[in-house]
């Protein structure tokens, strides 16, 4: 079986749907020896900010010295980004091989896509012989795949109300399934949350007497000149430059910083020059990306009402002539909550549809725009959307594409042609 058939073998498993439970994966863990104990995990949730968390971490350790898998989702461009070692994803011959390899045991359980590559992942780092795994979840947290391990700590980022259909209509009881990764005596890392769901949050770390570190009480990012500086338990950081834009990631750094505090409180040897190096050179594609480095055309995988807030508040920053937003909405979303914030500070919008998802209709998007008093227009394909932006933006305007993680990519792959074409 080769990589393109394994590809096919894995997506079929999409039949399956989302299917919330450890059952199946537990299994797969146990067939294959359990390879989740062979190393040290850091397990990071939450709704906004826990990729970028999940690579600072990696980066973090990887400039320490450390041998290190990341695990993350979804992908942009290749289904290997989602495992990487070090920054290098996994081979295309090697998906094949352990495809194969976890089929061969695989027998009676019914594993969805996510459960499967779960397993993938965490037999490749034990192959690769890794000495810690970041491990990001998936979808909520109590009973997603990733949450069939006992990590060295725990990091929940900022809980907003998304995945309503599959986690619950309040942010209390969306709160109960991310804070399900908290296990007993496991050290806690909390970004900034709401009160309802810091609430539930706390609640269960008492319970379970996993100490807590929580932004904004126990660490915090402060403004310095060009970045910011980090205080928290033992570990002050003065004038940190970070290589992720947006102020709000000040506080997804800090978070990764707190982890990385607590990892050092385990003996975990961490010199400060790591500490730096991992906040300055951590890169999290289509998460607030200037393509090329250029104010012109700005990618953010703001998908649901926190996303947009924070990207909200840093285009207000910016004092762009104008903006012109290419938007597609996956059709599991409310459209005010990803609209509402953004409307305000955008002057057109190229509505079109994300690719391999259900999408909000566009014309839908178009309409709420226009009562808003913009100009709008309606595209068959992300790249068509982009396409016309581009050709309406005047000097000092900036393109920017947000609101599904997919539209991004879609997006970026755009641009990457128009950079070949031109080469």
């Amino acid at each position: 079986m080769g990589y393109r058939e394994s590809l096919d073998y894995l997506y079929g498993l999409q039949r399956f749907g989302i299917k919330l439970g450890l059952e199946n994966i537990r299994t797969l863990l146990t067939r294959l020896g359990h390879p989740e104990r062979d190393f040290g995990i850091l397990h990071v949730g939450g709704s906004n900010g826990k990729g970028s968390v999940a690579a600072t971490l990696a980066e973090i350790l990887v400039q320490a010295g450390y041998r290190v898998g990341l695990y993350t989702s979804p992908h942009l461009h290749s289904f290997t980004e989602r495992i990487r070692v070090n920054g290098t994803a996994i081979a295309e011959d090697e998906v094949a091989r352990l495809v194969a390899e976890i089929r061969s045991v695989a027998d009676g359980v019914p594993a969805t896509f996510f459960e499967f590559t779960t397993a993938l992942a965490l037999l490749h780092f034990r192959r690769r012989q890794v000495d810690f795994v970041v491990l990001e979840v998936g979808l909520g947290g109590r009973l997603d795949a990733t949450n069939a391990v006992t990590p060295r700590l725990s990091v929940i980022t900022p809980i907003c109300r998304d995945h309503a259909e599959h986690l619950g209509g309040t942010l209390a009881a969306i709160a109960a399934e991310k804070g399900g990764i908290i296990k007993p005596g496991v050290p806690l890392v909390l970004g900034r949350q709401e009160p309802e769901a810091l609430e539930v949050l706390l609640t269960r770390a008492r319970q379970l007497a996993a100490p807590v570190l929580l932004c904004g009480r126990d660490f915090a990012p402060l403004p310095a000149a060009g970045g910011f500086s980090y205080r928290g338990p033992g570990l002050e950081l003065a004038e940190l430059q970070p290589g992720l834009a947006g102020v709000y990631q000040h506080d997804n750094l800090s978070v990764a910083l707190a982890a990385a505090g607590l990892l050092r409180g385990q003996g975990v040897d961490l010199p400060e020059a790591a500490l730096r190096a991992g906040v300055a050179q951590v890169r999290w594609p289509g998460r607030l990306e200037w393509w090329e480095g250029r104010r012109q055309v700005l990618l953010d995988g703001a998908h649901n009402e926190g996303g947009a807030k924070v990207l909200a508040a840093y285009l207000a920053t910016l004092g762009a002539e104008g903006i012109r937003w290419v938007v597609a909405l996956k059709g599991d979303k409310r459209p005010d909550d990803i609209l509402g914030p953004l409307l305000p500070l955008v002057t057109a919008l190229y509505c079109t549809v994300p690719a391999a998802e259900s999408a909000v209709p566009p014309e839908e998007l178009r309409r709420r725009g226009v009562a808003a008093g913009l100009t709008g227009s309606v595209h068959a394909t992300p790249a068509a959307a982009l396409a016309a932006a581009l050709a309406d933006r005047r000097d000092g305007e900036i393109v920017l594409v947000a609101g599904s993680l997919f539209l991004v990519a879609a997006a970026r792959e755009y641009l990457l042609n128009q950079e070949s074409d031109r080469s």
